[in-house]
C-alpha cells in the first residue's frame, strides 16, 4: 500500500513531483509512515500522523474482532448508518458523519441471510394472503408491496469486511514508532489523548524529534470530530517549517 502511494504520485506528476506533505489517520497513518520511511515520495516535505501509536494500536488488536462483531451488520438506510455512527461515538460530528459514512456502507439486496428482513417479509406475505379479496384490499396489498420495494432499495451493509483482514493487522502497526522516529522529514503527531503515547514516542517527544499536539474533546476520528482544530494545527506546522506562508487575513 505504501508503494501504491508512490506509484499514484508518479502517475500524477512523472519524475518531477512537487513538494508533498503526507497526512494519514489511523491505519492511513501507518501507511504514511511506511511511505515516508521507504522514500516512495522523493519530494516529501513533511509527515503528519493522526491518532495512531504502535503501543495502543497493538493492544487494541486483541479486542478488534469483538468490536467488529458489536457493530450492526446492516442499516435500514444511509441516514440510519449516519445516526448510528454519531450515537455510538464513532464520529462526534454529525456534519462529518454525513460525508464519511456514505463511503463506508453500500446499498445491497435483502436476502434470506438476513433473518430480520426475511422474517418480516414472510409475515407480510401471510397477512396479505389472509386479507379479503376486493378492490380496497387489493389496493392495500399493492401499497405494501411497493413499500417493501422501497425498503429493499434502502438496505445498507458495510462496504469492507474488516474482520477478513486480520492476518495483516500485526504488520500494519508493529515497529511503527521506531519507523516514525527514523523519518528524516519534519513530523507532526496529532492525538486525541496524551495517554495514547507509548514508550518510544514519549522518549522521542522529550528529545524533540517530532512535534506533538493533543486535541481534547474528540474521539479517534480526530480530523472528523474537530476539523477546524486539525486544519489549524496543520497550517501552523507547515508555516513553522516554511512549507508555505499564511495568506493575508488568515486568522
Amino acid at each position: 500500500m505504501a508503494k501504491d502511494v508512490g506509484k499514484v504520485i508518479e502517475a500524477l506528476y512523472g519524475e518531477n513531483p512537487p513538494p508533498i506533505m503526507i497526512i494519514g489517520h489511523s491505519m492511513g497513518g501507518a501507511i504514511a509512515v511506511h511511505t515516508a520511511s521507504a522514500n516512495h515520495v522523493p519530494s516529501l516535505l513533511g509527515l503528519c500522523v493522526i491518532d495512531v501509536v504502535e503501543g495502543t494500536a497493538m493492544d487494541a488488536l486483541n479486542s478488534m474482532q469483538n468490536f467488529l462483531r458489536s457493530r450492526p451488520k446492516t442499516f435500514k438506510s444511509l441516514e440510519n448508518a449516519i445516526e448510528w455512527s454519531v450515537k455510538s461515538g464513532q464520529i462526534r460530528n454529525i456534519e462529518s458523519a454525513r460525508v464519511s459514512m456514505g463511503g463506508q456502507v453500500k446499498k445491497c439486496e435483502e436476502s434470506a441471510s438476513n433473518p430480520s428482513v426475511s422474517n418480516s417479509s414472510s409475515e407480510d406475505i401471510i397477512e396479505e394472503e389472509e386479507e379479503e379479496q376486493g378492490a380496497e384490499e387489493s389496493n392495500k396489498k399493492r401499497m405494501k408491496e411497493e413499500d417493501q420495494e422501497v425498503k429493499k432499495e434502502s438496505f445498507y451493509t458495510w462496504r469492507v469486511e474488516l474482520s477478513k483482514t486480520e492476518k495483516y493487522w500485526d504488520g500494519w502497526f508493529r515497529g511503527l514508532s521506531a519507523l516514525f522516529l527514523s523519518c528524516h522529514v519534519p513530523k507532526l503527531l496529532l492525538l486525541a489523548g496524551v495517554d495514547r503515547l507509548d514508550k518510544d514516542l514519549t522518549i522521542g517527544q522529550m528529545q524533540g524529534k517530532f512535534q506533538m499536539q493533543v486535541l481534547p474533546q474528540c474521539g479517534h476520528a480526530v480530523h472528523e470530530d474537530v476539523p477546524e482544530k486539525v486544519a489549524d494545527a496543520l497550517a501552523t506546522f507547515m508555516v513553522r517549517h516554511k512549507f508555505t506562508e499564511f495568506k493575508e487575513g488568515f486568522l
